[in-house]
C-alpha cells in the first residue's frame, strides 16, 4: 500500500456517513426543495467530513503506541508505520484548511455557524488529550460531537432544531458509544486497561444496563417527537408510522452487538448488515414521503 493510499485509509472516508446528521434540519424543516439551503447544508456536511478526517488522523497519531497492542488496531496504517508522522501532519493541515474554507462559505450567510465546527474541534481535542481516558465522559464527548452536527445543520440553513430530535441524537449516540465500549471490553478482556484506562472502569454487566436503557430512551424520544403537537402542526402528521422502523433498528443493532460481536465499529456494522441497511433506507424514504407528500395540517 502506497503512503498516499494509506493516508486516505487513515482518513476513514467511510465514516463520513456519520455526518448525515447535518442534514436532519434540512429534511425535518421541509427545506429539501430550497436550492440555497441544500447547497449550504452540503457545504456544512463537507466541512464536518474534512474536520472529522483531520480528527481521525490526530487520534491515530496520538494513539499509535497503544494501537500497536490492540489485535485489530495494530493494522491501522499509522500504527503499522505505513504513514510517517510528517505526512500525517501535512494531511491534517490540508483537511483543516478545507474544513475552514467550507465553514467560511456557510458562515458568510449564517455567521453563528462558525462556532459549531470550532466547538467540534475543541471537543475532539479534549477527547484526544483527556476525555477518552475518563469513564462515562468518553461516551458523552462522542455524543456531544453528534449533537453539534445536528445543531450545525440547523444553523447552516437558519432553521430551528426540535428539542426532541436533539435528545434523540444524544440518546442514540450514547447508545452506540457504550456498544463500542462493550465490544472493546469483550475483545481485549483482561488486557483492556493497557489499551485505554477508561475501559478498566467498565464492566460488561454495567454496559449492558446502560445500552438497554439508552436504546429505550432513543425510541421514546423519537416517538415523542413524532406525536408532538409542534411536529404535527409544522412538520407533518403521520410520522408515528416511522416509529416501528426505529424500534427495529435499535433491536437489530443490539442483535449485531450480542450475536455477531459487531459493535466495535458501529459504522461498518451498520453498512455491512443488509437488514439494518434496508431498514434505514425504508425509514428514510418513509420520513421524506410523509413530510413532503403529507405536510403539516394534511
Amino acid at each position: 500500500m502506497s503512503s498516499l493510499r494509506a493516508l486516505v485509509v487513515s482518513m476513514r472516508p467511510y465514516q463520513w456517513v456519520k455526518n448525515v446528521f447535518v442534514f436532519a434540519a434540512l429534511v425535518f424543516a421541509k427545506r429539501l426543495g430550497d436550492p440555497a439551503a441544500v447547497l449550504l447544508a452540503l457545504a456544512a456536511f463537507g466541512a464536518f467530513c474534512a474536520l472529522a478526517s483531520a480528527v481521525y488522523l490526530g487520534n491515530d497519531l496520538s494513539d499509535r503506541e497503544r494501537d500497536r497492542a490492540h489485535p485489530d488496531k495494530k493494522h491501522r496504517p499509522i500504527a503499522s508505520g505505513a504513514v510517517s508522522p510528517r505526512m500525517v501532519a501535512i494531511g491534517m493541515a490540508c483537511l483543516v484548511a478545507i474544513g475552514s474554507a467550507l465553514t467560511a462559505i456557510v458562515a458568510w450567510e449564517h455567521p453563528w455557524f462558525a462556532i459549531c465546527p470550532a466547538a467540534y474541534l475543541a471537543n475532539n481535542l479534549l477527547y484526544t488529550l483527556r476525555l477518552k481516558h475518563e469513564v462515562l465522559l468518553d461516551a458523552f464527548s462522542i455524543a456531544a460531537g453528534f449533537m453539534l452536527r445536528v445543531y450545525a445543520g440547523g444553523v447552516a440553513i437558519g432553521a430551528p432544531i426540535s428539542e426532541w430530535l436533539l435528545l434523540c441524537t444524544l440518546f442514540v449516540s450514547l447508545f452506540l458509544g457504550f456498544c463500542k465500549r462493550r465490544a472493546e471490553l469483550s475483545l481485549l478482556g483482561e488486557s483492556s486497561h493497557g489499551h485505554r484506562a477508561a475501559l478498566a472502569e467498565y464492566s460488561v454487566l454495567f454496559l449492558d444496563q446502560m445500552i438497554g436503557f439508552l436504546g429505550a430512551c432513543t425510541i421514546l424520544a423519537y416517538a415523542m417527537y413524532t406525536v408532538d403537537v409542534h411536529t404535527k402542526q409544522h412538520v407533518a402528521r403521520g410520522l408515528h408510522w416511522t416509529v416501528p422502523f426505529v424500534i427495529y433498528g435499535v433491536c437489530r443493532y443490539l442483535y449485531l452487538v450480542h450475536r455477531r460481536a459487531a459493535g466495535g465499529n458501529p459504522t461498518k456494522a451498520m453498512l455491512k448488515d443488509g437488514w439494518f441497511l434496508a431498514n434505514g433506507l425504508l425509514w428514510t424514504a418513509l420520513v421524506v414521503w410523509t413530510i413532503y407528500r403529507h405536510g403539516a395540517g394534511s
